[in-house]
C-alpha cells in the first residue's frame, strides 16, 4: 500500500515537473515571436492541429494569424512561414540566419546531426561544398549522366515492354531505374532489377519515406522523446532506416578494402581519400560516420523524390489525356520515333517543360519544406526569433500562391506558357527549396524527369482502369511528404 502511495507521488511529481520545465521552456525562449495560437503545456498546440492533415491545420493558422506565426508541436516552438514573400524573405533575403537545419524527428533517430542534409554549421558546410564538388566530378550536370540516364531509362523502357500492356503498380519500376542513376554515382555501378538486395532497400526507403507523411509520423515529430521508447509503426520506420545506413556501411567496408587512393571510382572513394588526407586534422568532418551519412543522403534522396514525382505525374497526365496527346504531339514533331530524347531536346519543347514543372508544383513532394534553424537571435519583420528557433517554410505554399498561379489547386500547365506558347519561368516555383540549403540534386532531378517523361511517352500510351473522371488525384498522404494514391496502369505500345 504504501509503495503504491510514493510510486503515484513519484509519477505525479514527475508529470508536474515536465509542465513546469515546459512553461518555463516556451517563456525563456519567448522572444518577441510572431502571433500563434495558445500552446498547452508539454502538449503545445497538439488538440488544435489534425495530424491526418498537418499541412491544411497550420494553413488554417495562417488565416488567423497571418503568413508568419508560431505554433508549439508539443513542446517545439515553431515559427511557420507561408506564402512567396515570407519564404524569399527569409531564405533568401536573409539566407544566412536561416541557414540552420531543424529537427526532421524520423531521420533525426538515426542520423543525429551528422551527414549533409541533417547537420549544422562548418559540418554542414564542409559536406555540402565536397558533396556538391564531387557529385559534379562524376559527371552530375554533364553529358557523362545523361548517358547514363538514358542508358537506365532504355533498360526502364524494355521491362515495361515486357508487361505486355498488363495493368502493373508501377512503384518500384520507376524507383529501380532512377535508384540506379544516383548509385551508378555514389557507388560507382548499377544493381540488377530482380537482386533481392536491391528491391529490399527500395522498399526501406519507400517505407520509411511514407512513414514520415502518415499520422503517426506527424504525431512522432511533436512527441518523439516519448513515442521512440513506445511500441508502433515509427519502431518499423526505425528498422528501416537502421537497415538502411548497414547496407551503406558494408559498401564502404568494400570500397575501403580496394581503395586507390590515385584513382577514384564513385562518390565513396573520393570520401574516402578525403579522410586519408585529414586524418591528422583533430577538427576535421571527413570521417567514417559522416561518410556514411551523407552516402545515405544521396542515395535515399535520388531514389525517392524523382521516382515519387514521375508517378504522381503519370496519373495526373491519365487524368487529363488531353495533356498526354499534346506532349505526344511535341514528342514525335521535335524528337520522331527513331532516335532517344536528349536533354537538349526540351529547349524546342515548351510544352512537356511546362507540363514537367506544373507536375513538381501539383505534387507538393516536401509541402513544409525541410525544416530551418536561425543560427543567431534574428530580426524577421517586426518580430524577434532567438537564435536556435525553428522554422518551416511552408514550400506548398508558395507552389500553390495565388499571386503567381492562376489557378493554384488545380492542375494546369497553362501556368508555366506565356500567350505565345512558350514556357515561362515562375519565381514561386520551388519545389527544391530556395536560399543557401536549397538541393542540390536539383539539376540532376530536373534532367531526370524530362527524359524518363519523353523517353516513356515516345514509346507508350498511358491506361488506367477505369475512365479519366474516375480518377482521384488527390494524395493518399501528406506529412513531410505527399504520397500519391497506389494505382495501377497499363503501358500502350505507341
Amino acid at each position: 500500500m504504501l509503495a503504491s502511495g510514493l510510486l503515484s507521488v513519484a509519477l505525479l511529481a514527475c508529470l508536474t515537473i515536465m509542465v513546469v520545465m515546459s512553461v518555463w521552456k516556451q517563456r525563456k525562449l519567448s522572444g518577441k515571436l510572431p502571433p500563434g495560437p495558445t500552446p498547452l503545456p508539454f502538449i503545445g498546440n497538439y488538440l488544435q492541429l489534425n495530424t491526418e492533415q498537418m499541412y491544411n491545420s497550420l494553413m488554417k493558422f495562417r488565416e488567423r494569424y497571418g503568413p508568419v506565426f508560431t505554433v508549439h508541436l508539443g513542446t517545439r516552438r515553431i515559427v511557420v512561414l507561408c506564402g512567396h514573400d515570407a519564404v524569399k524573405e527569409a531564405l533568401v533575403d536573409q539566407a544566412e540566419e536561416f541557414s540552420g537545419r531543424g529537427e526532421q524527428a524520423t531521420f533525426d533517430w538515426l542520423f543525429k546531426g551528422y551527414g549533409v542534409a541533417f547537420s549544422n554549421g562548418e559540418r554542414a558546410k564542409q559536406l555540402r561544398r565536397f558533396s556538391i564538388a564531387t557529385l559534379r566530378d562524376f559527371g552530375l550536370g554533364k553529358r557523362g549522366i545523361e548517358e547514363r540516364i538514358q542508358e537506365e531509362a532504355g533498360y526502364l523502357i524494355e521491362g515495361l515492354r515486357d508487361t505486355k500492356g498488363a495493368f502493373i503498380d508501377p512503384t518500384f519500376f520507376l524507383s529501380r531505374s532512377v535508384s540506379n542513376v544516383i548509385s551508378s554515382i555514389v557507388f560507382g555501378d548499377r544493381f540488377d532489377y530482380e537482386d533481392k538486395e536491391f528491391l529490399s532497400l527500395l522498399r526501406m526507403i519507400s517505407g520509411s519515406f511514407q512513414f514520415t507523411a502518415t499520422s503517426t509520423g506527424q504525431l512522432y515529430e511533436m512527441f518523439s522523446s516519448v513515442m521512440k521508447h513506445l511500441p508502433g509503426p515509427q519502431q518499423q520506420a526505425f528498422k528501416e532506416l537502421q537497415g538502411l545506413e548497414d547496407f551503406i556501411a558494408k559498401k564502404v567496408e568494400r570500397n575501403l578494402r580496394m581503395l586507390d587512393p590515385n584513382s577514384p571510382r564513385d562518390f565513396i572513394d573520393s570520401f574516402l581519400i578525403r579522410m586519408k588526407e585529414e586524418e591528422k586534422n583533430p577538427n576535421t568532418e571527413f570521417f567514417m560516420k559522416n561518410l556514411v551519412l551523407t552516402t545515405l543522403n544521396l542515395f535515399f534522396a535520388g531514389t525517392e523524390t524523382v521516382s515519387t514525382t514521375l508517378r504522381y505525374g503519370f496519373l495526373l497526365l491519365m487524368k487529363h489525356p488531353d495533356v498526354e496527346a499534346k506532349i505526344h504531339e511535341e514528342i514525335d514533331r521535335v524528337i520522331g520515333k527513331n532516335r532517344q530524347p536528349k536533354y537538349e531536346d526540351r529547349a524546342k519543347m515548351p510544352y512537356t517543360e511546362a507540363v514537367i514543372h506544373e507536375i513538381q508544383r501539383f505534387a507538393d513532394m516536401i509541402p513544409m519544406g525541410l525544416a530551418r534553424r536561425v543560427t543567431k537571435d534574428t530580426k524577421f519583420r517586426d518580430f524577434i526569433l532567438p537564435k536556435g528557433t525553428e522554422v518551416f517554410p511552408m514550400l506548398g505554399s508558395v507552389l500553390r500562391d495565388p499571386k503567381f498561379f492562376c489557378k493554384p489547386r488545380e492542375f494546369y500547365p497553362q501556368h508555366f506558357l506565356d500567350e505565345r506558347g512558350q514556357f515561362k519561368k515562375s519565381d514561386a516555383f520551388v519545389p527544391f527549396s530556395i536560399g543557401k540549403r536549397y538541393c542540390f540534386g536539383e539539376s540532376l532531378a530536373r534532367m531526370e524527369l524530362f527524359l524518363y517523361l519523353t523517353n516513356i511517352l515516345q514509346n507508350f500510351r498511358f491506361q488506367f482502369p477505369r475512365p479519366p473522371q474516375d480518377i482521384d488525384v488527390s494524395p493518399q498522404h501528406v506529412g513531410f511528404a505527399t504520397i500519391p494514391r497506389t494505382y495501377t496502369m497499363s503501358f500502350q505500345p505507341r
